[in-house]
């Protein structure tokens, strides 16, 4: 969970989440206020990490790995080298082997994914778009990933040199994942999850935990949701216990609707191309391989 100050921090951890992530604004106030959004004070994160058990994560930005070297010296448990804040190098990602500490990164799709992961990468995140409120952009993609997973599985051995190459990303790599049918990490559902039963969606899709920012904070009822949205991911398969854990919550956080016409946009942020250019993996195509009805 993103918090500000040791307050939050404690009410996270009481609520039951298994880390917290210490920054000086959540996605939403970033996204409302504008200029430069940098890796937060180093006494700000230490006050946190005093005041909790539980692991803490703080963000640097994108290819500013300075700002990484200072959160390691702060021996801070991950480092999550974030889109949500502005990119310092728009060519290059952090060389995450070159550190001790473990990293989280971002991804929209397999291709993002496997590149982090060559980079050294410990953890994967959706992207979605955070800061908003809105789940679409999270479960484009979960979905996206997903799929393309499921299209490798699918290939001959000289199809993954091809696919190796469209999805710019490591042969060896490529090979495993359509080995293994799932990325060698865990990837957590991340970017506009304001409720319970967006948790719980975004575990029924596969993902393996979840991030929640300005969806506890921007609600009327911090502790109250932050509990629920934990209970929810823990039951994401009983109904019953969503059900109790989506009621008198108070109101959640308004949130964007229309994220495309937002002027704001965290997740098309990428070191080594703003917008990467569409592909079509060779292969059979879902379509083809499951019906029309597929992910409908």
């Amino acid at each position: 969970m993103d918090v500000m100050n040791v307050e939050q921090a404690k009410i996270a951890e009481k609520a039951g989440a298994v880390a917290v992530m210490a920054l000086e604004r959540i996605p939403a106030d970033i996204r409302r206020d504008g200029g430069v959004a940098r890796m937060s004070d180093p006494e700000m994160i230490l006050e946190i990490k005093n005041a909790v058990t539980i692991p803490v994560m703080a963000k640097s930005r994108i290819g500013h790995f300075v700002e990484s070297q200072i959160l390691e010296a702060c021996e801070i448990d991950y480092i999550d080298e974030s889109e949500v804040l502005t990119m310092a190098d728009e060519a290059n990602h952090i060389d995450k082997n070159a550190f001790s500490v473990p990293f989280v990164c971002g991804c929209r799709n397999l291709g993002e994914a496997l590149r982090r992961i060559a980079e050294g990468a410990a953890m994967l995140r959706t992207k979605g778009e955070a800061g908003t409120g809105n789940i679409v952009e999270a479960v484009r993609h979960a979905r996206t990933v997903h799929s393309e997973i499921r299209r490798l599985t699918t290939m001959a051995e000289d199809e993954l040199y091809v696919a190796a190459k469209e999805l710019q990303a490591p042969l060896e790599l490529v090979r495993q994942v359509a080995k293994t049918g799932r990325l060698p990490v865990v990837n957590f559902a991340a970017g506009g999850i304001a409720t319970p039963a967006d948790a719980a969606l975004m575990m029924q899709l596969g993902m393996d935990g979840v991030f929640v920012g300005s969806g506890i904070f921007k609600s009327t009822d911090p502790a109250k949701r932050a509990a629920a949205i934990v209970r929810a991911t823990t039951h994401y398969k009983d109904p019953k216990v969503l059900m109790e854990c989506s009621t008198n919550l108070g109101k959640a956080m308004v949130g964007i609707s229309d994220i495309k016409g937002d002027p704001v946009n965290f997740r098309d942020r990428e070191g080594g191309g703003m917008v990467p250019p569409k592909r079509e993996l060779h292969g059979p195509t879902e379509t083809q391989l499951y019906g029309s009805s597929w992910n409908r």
